[in-house]
């Protein structure tokens, strides 16, 4: 009877993490689109400034050698342009998709830095929509056969012994 009332209290975790997912996606969302306009500038301002003296970008990055703080701002500007067009492809795989889709593409909500900012400032709540209580059934079963399967795991050894005595 415990291990049944746990076994409930972990599917009823679990559905209220999974619930989550489609809020706390739709904000990644918007946080990865603004950091990708942001990038955008910084690296469109980058190209514009290469272009002015008839320079390519990577040729731009080529030539910023010689002081520390030179090379410094090169790999700085390197970074960032690398982010940006990660990001970018992240916010193209993930535009105009609904919360199952953007469950199939998790991989595209990896960015820590935009995580971070999501989780603090995001707040839990549970609305009723059909994407929620789909998650929030999932969420239920894996968590209730996954800490029920946990469970038969941890027995084994102390039924074996029973059988054995």
């Amino acid at each position: 009877m415990i291990l049944r009332s746990l076994a409930l209290a972990a599917g009823i975790a679990g559905a209220f993490g999974a619930a989550q997912f489609p809020a706390y996606s739709q904000q990644y969302l918007q946080r990865l689109g603004g950091a990708v306009d942001a990038l955008e500038q910084v690296v469109a301002e980058f190209d514009a400034s290469a272009a002015a003296v008839g320079l390519t970008r990577q040729e731009a990055l080529t030539q910023m050698r010689g002081t520390a703080f030179v090379e410094r701002r090169r790999a700085d500007m390197t970074r960032a342009i690398r982010r940006y067009e990660i990001l970018q492809a992240d916010f193209s795989a993930l535009t105009g998709k609904g919360p199952f889709m953007r469950a199939y593409h998790v991989g595209h909500l990896s960015d820590a830095e935009i995580a971070r900012g999501t989780w603090a400032a995001f707040q839990p709540a549970f609305p009723m929509t059909l994407a929620t209580l789909l998650f929030a059934l999932a969420g239920f079963i894996t968590s209730a056969l996954g800490f029920g399967a946990l469970l038969a795991v941890l027995r084994w050894p102390v039924r074996r012994k029973l059988k054995l005595a």
